[in-house]
């Protein structure tokens, strides 16, 4: 009999055994850090084993491996499931289970969603796989997927609202998210592998295809809100929407899209060699050949709920495993500023200085609106953690970093504005980076700002003192365009000649004069 995952609401867990995990994964709600764990997802198309480590309200993919087995294909002419996917899924298992024990995991956590719970041998395949490595498979059913891979979207998103669409090999689900909670969801067989055996031909399953979704909304109701993505054929296409488009930054996670982007993209990949689009994407052969049926399913998705704008995540049933078993203190949390700051403790020079510099700096930003305000904690938490890389490639690194780096809650405007402000940290220029085709994706008066920002902490690094000593405080007054600076007795040695080029260089971005006063 398939076993089922037990759920937690987001309360302290009582009797952490009945768990999936067989342990809590948050004992202290306070803590900072995540002790490594791994999961795989046994799904219709892929088996998949990712590691998570890092910040607690942040997870960081310590490792991530996937291997296309499309145990469903056929299934739902056979009723079983892929003789050789099978064969592949267990060894992919095997695999996996000898690389947690290398890795010192105490376990692997492995759920298995839509071929396994409709194939008829699929309590067969558990019990194999258990003789064969011991692992026990969680199955579940299609609405618990849908909650799941809606909570991964919490995890990079809190608070946020819309529709959660993540399509598989064999199913797609819907979940509706508000105010943190997931609410409605519903499933469906409208996956890849599964219209592959829909009969009648491209004009059959377009009629099946829009009969579906027509069921589906009158279960949803109207979700004109942001649409989010979940799932490999989603993010492929969004690999192809970015090549049509010239697109520059190439990170999938938070990559916006629009209606009229969909029809062009689907449309683009009608008209072009498949093969060509593949080997242009970097998209495996199995993935690539159920992108053009994924691509009708998306195009019908979005004609019939007409959402105001498109996101995909990169987040899903894993991270919605963990987020299943954070206390509600825990998720409250800011993922982004939680990242920066385990980032901080881990790798800067004098953990806890970001803080330090935050408050130094503050004057200059009063004014700014809550969005802007994490991004300067952010770059402050991380303006050090760069510092082994080589003098010379030190801006283009942090510059890097921040752009590609796994950071949830960040926009791709966002990126660009933290990595620039990040780059001017150790570089007074951006031109001649190799990142030039980026900066389009913020405007000047954005650019201009994450300048500001980054001469600020460049030269509020060099009044680098104990962690309780007064530093001095700046002061900008935006109507007189006057930044003055009054130094402490302690802080005037400090004030050498690169500070004072860094702090000229400072009121040069402001177009501001200058004064320089001394405490007594």
């Amino acid at each position: 009999m398939n076993e089922t995952i037990p759920r937690n609401t987001g309360a302290e867990v009582s009797h952490p055994d009945e768990t999936l995990f067989g342990r809590p994964l948050f004992r202290d709600p306070s803590a900072r850090a995540l002790s490594r764990v791994g999961v795989v997802d046994v799904g219709s198309n892929s088996v998949r084993l990712v590691v998570f480590d890092g910040a607690a309200r942040s997870p960081a993919y310590f490792y991530n491996e996937k291997i296309m087995c499309a145990l469903g294909a056929g299934l739902s002419e056979s009723g079983v499931l892929n003789p050789e996917g099978r064969i592949r899924a267990l060894n992919a298992l095997k695999r996996f289970q000898h690389l947690a024990q290398g890795m010192g995991l105490p376990s692997l956590t492995v759920v298995a969603t839509a071929a396994v719970r409709d194939a008829s041998d699929g309590d067969a395949f558990c019990a194999e796989v258990k003789r064969e490595t011991g692992l026990r498979i969680w199955v579940i059913d299609g609405e618990e997927e849908a909650r799941l891979s809606a909570q991964g979207v919490l995890l990079g998103w809190p608070g946020s609202y819309g529709l959660v669409c993540d399509i598989g090999g064999s199913s797609m689900e819907l979940a509706e998210i508000s105010g943190g909670r997931v609410g409605r969801r519903v499933t469906s067989s409208l996956g890849p592998l599964k219209l592959r055996e829909v009969k009648g031909g491209k004009k059959g399953r377009h009629a099946h295809i829009k009969q579906t979704m027509a069921q589906l909304q009158e279960v949803m109701g109207p979700q004109r809100d942001r649409l989010f993505l979940v799932g490999g054929s989603w993010r492929a296409i969004a690999r192809i929407d970015m090549l049509r488009r010239g697109y520059p930054l190439h990170v999938l996670h938070e990559y916006r899209m629009t209606a009229r982007s969909v029809t062009a993209t689907a449309k683009f990949i009608a008209e072009r060699d498949i093969e060509e689009l593949r080997g242009a994407c970097g998209i495996s052969n199995a993935r690539m050949s159920l992108v053009p049926l994924a691509a009708e399913v998306l195009t019908r998705l979005v004609s019939t709920f007409k959402p105001k704008d498109i996101a995909i995540s990169s987040y899903g049933i894993r991270e919605g495993m963990l987020y299943e078993q954070m206390p509600q203190r825990l998720r409250d949390r800011d993922p982004l500023i939680e990242s920066c700051r385990f980032a901080e403790a881990k790798d800067a020079r004098m953990p806890g200085f970001g803080k330090s510099l935050y408050a130094f700096i503050h004057p200059l930003f009063k004014s700014v609106p809550e969005p802007r305000r994490r991004l300067i904690k952010a770059a402050c938490l991380l303006h050090d953690v760069s510092w082994r890389a080589h003098p010379d490639y030190r801006a283009e690194t942090c510059f890097d970093n921040a752009t590609r780096a796994n950071l949830g809650g960040l926009k791709h405007s966002e990126r660009v504005f933290l990595g620039l402000a990040l780059l001017h940290r150790y570089s007074n220029k951006r031109e001649g980076t190799r990142f030039a085709d980026l900066y389009d994706l913020i405007d000047e008066a954005d650019m201009r700002d994450a300048e500001i920002l980054g001469k600020a902490m460049r030269f509020g690094a060099m009044l680098w003192m104990t962690q309780d000593a007064e530093r001095g405080t700046l002061r900008w007054f935006p109507k007189k365009k006057l930044l003055q600076l009054r130094l402490t007795p302690d802080m005037v040695p400090l004030f050498g000649e690169v500070a004072e080029a860094r702090f000229m260089s400072l009121a040069a971005s402001l177009e501001a004069s200058v004064e320089i006063k001394q405490k007594r």
